[in-house]
Order: structure tokens, then C-alpha cells, then sequence
């Protein structure tokens, strides 16, 4: 019968990493578990101190810094895989997983499934001819030299590359090797993994290589395991149910997808929502569950594309199905400055960044050409950052690696105002009212469109009244909206009395405040 060494990458949640631990090793499965050296180590201390007496329990004997898109995700699994083959010599498949991993079947019907057939199980599709890269470097990620984490050193990363690409410094991908790709989630039999790691041994010229390409862990095991197994023996999909958007980033399950998940053919699913603690409850008890039946419908990617298709061409209905649950993230925090003059708030909000280090985005709602990473396509235009704002917020938040971010808006935008208030985030309003001179006004009229140079003198005399109503109204139907966190800074304040609401709005002390409120030239047209 199938014995599975699941091997665990993770890096945060301890106390949920020792209960899937505990859950995989009760039914008497073992575990490998590398977590990240930027992690905690009291949350290591804490996983070691709960499973280190379970003898089904090992840990790779070095913890790797990681980074999305480099190496060290490889060296970490590589790690973890080599103590899993020394520690567990019984075990007949290795199976990846990450903490937001959770299992959609019962160990007995995993178990009775591997033992089917005779087969690895990863995604291994051609790197140059099939589509799996949708937007993006393609050939780059591997004819170039990637040493630089694109996420945290952008500059760097962007910087080599383009002096790669003036000074030719192409380079051969090894001859006798066919990149392929594919998701990260495998499960592969043990004379597979044994060849592999007999293959990092012998090849180091192959190891040099996709040391220093992008993703590799997209594409290290799935290029081996084409390379030495025959391809009768392979399965080219992963057992990991997951989805991705249009924008490339994962779909996440909630407490209400119980019946959907167990009717998918896969033996796990990610991402699972860190605050759907009764799904996670329902699938560890399921697992242990001998006599648990189940009935595969498959019908969940094609419901996915069916219903956000819907609403991406206008036919919407109440809450998407999908979306029902589309939070920022109960544990983020999102600051907005909103204000009329838009100068105003980005003199402010460069302030704020150098005293603060809070990732922050200007008008990303109002201006096209606002500064943003690329996010798949989602930041594309207007239409699809409004259409699209509560992803497209949640990936700021994943991109920064962080869980405090400012952004500028509009007061027009209220309706933005009103989704993001409502969402189980925090939420922080700060809002800058300004005092609007004629002049100003004018060119505010002649910048939107409402008035042009050739517009007479008596239309904007009679135009003006109208644009400094509007102003008012806007600031009124956000007073009006009660929002919880909302604060107000004044022009015409004192610099002490500016420094208060600012305080709040950002948790900082009043010194620091005080400091931003002081920006010179701040309300200055």
C-alpha cells in the first residue's frame, strides 16, 4: 500500500503547520518540513518543541531564506526531500504541499489512488511551444542570468537584465535537456526522487543553470523528471486542486466550499483561506475518515470561468459566487488619502513614505499612467483597476509582501470609498480639504474636459459656482457615509492641529506627525 512523505515548504502559522503535521502522520503517512529562515524562530522553536518526539516527523537540516521566483525555493525542497528519503525509507510517493495546503479526501482514498497506478504525477508541458506563460518574460526567464529578487530588489533585477540584454550576454540552455513547465505541486514515487537526486549529484552544470534562471521552481522538477522518467510513467497534471485567475493569482477557498472541493478529482487543494477555520476543521477530520465516499462532479474550473465570465461582461447578479468572500484580509490594513488636488496629496504621501517606509501608490484610480508593478494585466487601464479593485488591492498587498499600504483617491470615487469601508479590513480614511481659489478651479475645468482655452470669460464665471459645489457635495457624501476610521486635515489648520488626525490615521506617534504636517510647500498650487 502507498506510505506518502509529504514534503511541506512553509513559513508562517505554526500552530496550523502542526496540525496538518499531526493529521498526515496519525493515519500513518510522514512529513518533511522546511521553514523559511526569514521566519520567526520562536515559531520554529514552537514547531520543533510539538513534533519533534514524532518519530513520522523530520525537518530538512537547513533552513533556507526564501524568495518568491528564486532559487532557494529549490534548495529548500531539495532539502526536504533528501531528509524524507534518509528518514522514511518505507515511504512509496512524495508529495509537495505549502501551509496553505489542506487535503479534499481521505488518506484511505489517496492512498487506494497512488496505488492505481504505477505513475509520477507532476505538470510538465513544453517550455517554448506550450502556452503555460501567459504574460511576461518567457524565453528571458532561462537565456539570462537572474541573481536579483524581481519582488524585492525591482531596480536591481530590471537593471541586470537590460545590461544583460545591450551587452549580448545570452547563454546556452544545456544541450542534451528540455525545459518544460509546470505547477509546483507534484507528487512523484521514490525511485523517481531517488533519480533525481542522483541527477543534482552528476550534473552540476544543469544545477548551475537553473540556479540563476527566474521561477525555477516551475520548471527544476518538471524538466527532470521528463528527463529520466519514460513518459508511459507520467501523469502530466498535479493531485493539488488550484485555480488561477485571469491575473494569475490564485483563487482561495472558504468555509462554504466544503461540497465543491470534495467533489473535485484531486487529492488536495490550495489556497485555503487562513480564516476559514471550519473548512480546515471539516477536511482534517475528513481525512482521517475511513468511511467517507466520494462523488467527483470536476466541475470547479469550469464553474470558475463560467460565473466570473458572466460578470465580465456585465451580467451581474447579487454577490458573485465566487466573490462572496473577496476580502483585503481581515488581518491588512488599508490607508487612503483622499483629497481634490491631487499635488497636494502625493507631496504628503512622499513625506509619509520617508518617514513611515508604508508601501504607497498614488491616484492609481484616476491616473493611467500611476506607477504599479506588473500585475498580470489587471493594472492594464482604468476600467480594469475599478472593475477589478479588490483584487487588484490584494495583489499590491502580496506583490509588497506586506500588510499596511496607503493609496490616493479621489473624493469623486466614493463608491470605491464605500467598497473598501466595507470590507473586513481596516480601513483608514484621511481626507486633505483644501481651500480652491478661482484659478485654481479653472484649471481644474479646463483638465477634466468641462472647459477648454477658448472658453469665454461668462461661461466660467457661470461654470465656476457649479465645479465648487461639487467639491463640497463630494466632501459632504463622505462625511455623510459615516465612515468608522474617518479623519480630516485642514488647510487653513496649524501645523499641531494637522499632526493629530495624521497620527492616527497612519498609528504613528505625534512627533512623527508633527513632521509629515510640516511638509514644506505642502498646500502650495
Amino acid at each position: 500500500m502507498a506510505k506518502i512523505a509529504y514534503i511541506l515548504l512553509c513559513h508562517k502559522d505554526p500552530d496550523a503547520i502542526i496540525a496538518q503535521a499531526r493529521m498526515v502522520t496519525a493515519v500513518g503517512d510522514c512529513i518533511a518540513i522546511h521553514f523559511d529562515g526569514r521566519a520567526q524562530a520562536d515559531d520554529f522553536r514552537q514547531i520543533r518543541d510539538a513534533l519533534g518526539g514524532n518519530p513520522n516527523v523530520i525537518f530538512a537540516r537547513k533552513r533556507i531564506k526564501c524568495g518568491w521566483g528564486e532559487w532557494s525555493l529549490v534548495q529548500a525542497s531539495l532539502l526536504a526531500v533528501e531528509a524524507a528519503v534518509r528518514a522514511f525509507p518505507r515511504a512509496t510517493h512524495f508529495y509537495m504541499l505549502s501551509g496553505d495546503c489542506a487535503a479534499i479526501k481521505s488518506a484511505r482514498y489517496a492512498h487506494a489512488f497512488l496505488d492505481a497506478e504505477d505513475v509520477d504525477y507532476i505538470e510538465s508541458f513544453d517550455y517554448f511551444e506550450s502556452d503555460w506563460i501567459k504574460t511576461g518574460m518567457k524565453k528571458e526567464r532561462l537565456i539570462y542570468r537572474h541573481i536579483f529578487n524581481e519582488r524585492k530588489h525591482k531596480w536591481l533585477f530590471d537593471t541586470s537584465f537590460h545590461l544583460q540584454q545591450r551587452l549580448g550576454l545570452q547563454r546556452a540552455i544545456p544541450a542534451d535537456i528540455q525545459v518544460q513547465i509546470g505547477s509546483q505541486w507534484w507528487c512523484l514515487r521514490r525511485r523517481t526522487m531517488e533519480w533525481i537526486l542522483d541527477f543534482t549529484r552528476q550534473r552540476p552544470d544543469v544545477m548551475r543553470f537553473f540556479r540563476t534562471t527566474w521561477i525555477p521552481d516551475e520548471t527544476f522538477f518538471q524538466t527532470l523528471v521528463r528527463h529520466i522518467v519514460p513518459e508511459s510513467e507520467i501523469r502530466t497534471r498535479t493531485l493539488t486542486f488550484l485555480m488561477f485567475t485571469d491575473y494569475g493569482m490564485p483563487q482561495t477557498f472558504y468555509n462554504d466550499h466544503y461540497d465543491l472541493l470534495l467533489g473535485q478529482d484531486f487529492l488536495f487543494a490550495r489556497k485555503i483561506s487562513a480564516e476559514a477555520d471550519e473548512l480546515k476543521e471539516r477536511l482534517a477530520a475528513l481525512y482521517a475518515d475511513d468511511e467517507a465516499e466520494f462523488q467527483i462532479s470536476n466541475e470547479g474550473r469550469n464553474l470558475f470561468k463560467f460565473l466570473t465570465g458572466r460578470g465580465r461582461i456585465g451580467r451581474r447578479f447579487a454577490s458573485r459566487f465566487w466573490e462572496t468572500e473577496s476580502t483585503l484580509g481581515r488581518h491588512r490594513e488599508l490607508m487612503i488619502i483622499v483629497c481634490k488636488k491631487w499635488h497636494v496629496a502625493k507631496r504628503l504621501l512622499e513625506r509619509v513614505r520617508q518617514i513611515t517606509n508604508v508601501p504607497a501608490t498614488e491616484y492609481l484610480f484616476n491616473e493611467e499612467d500611476t506607477a504599479l508593478p506588473d500585475l498580470g494585466g489587471i493594472q492594464a487601464s482604468l476600467g480594469k483597476r475599478t472593475r477589478h479593485r479588490r483584487a487588484l488591492m490584494r495583489m499590491l498587498f502580496d506583490y509588497h509582501e506586506t500588510d499596511r499600504m496607503i493609496v490616493c483617491m479621489d473624493p469623486g470615487n466614493l463608491d470605491l470609498l464605500e467598497d473598501f469601508c466595507g470590507d473586513r479590513s481596516i480601513t483608514r480614511l484621511l481626507e486633505i480639504q483644501c481651500v480652491f481659489s478661482d484659478e485654481y478651479l479653472i484649471g481644474h475645468a479646463m483638465r477634466v474636459g468641462l472647459a477648454g482655452e477658448q472658453t469665454s470669460d461668462e461661461t466660467l464665471a457661470r461654470l465656476l459656482p457649479t465645479i465648487r459645489g461639487e467639491t463640497t457635495y463630494e466632501s459632504d457624501k463622505i462625511r455623510d457615509a459615516d465612515f468608522e476610521h474617518h479623519y480630516i486635515m485642514h488647510q487653513n489648520a496649524s501645523d499641531e492641529d494637522n499632526a493629530v488626525p495624521i497620527s492616527k490615521f497612519l498609528s504613528i506617534g505625534y512627533d512623527a506627525a508633527l513632521s509629515i504636517a510640516r511638509t514644506d510647500h505642502l498646500f502650495a498650487d
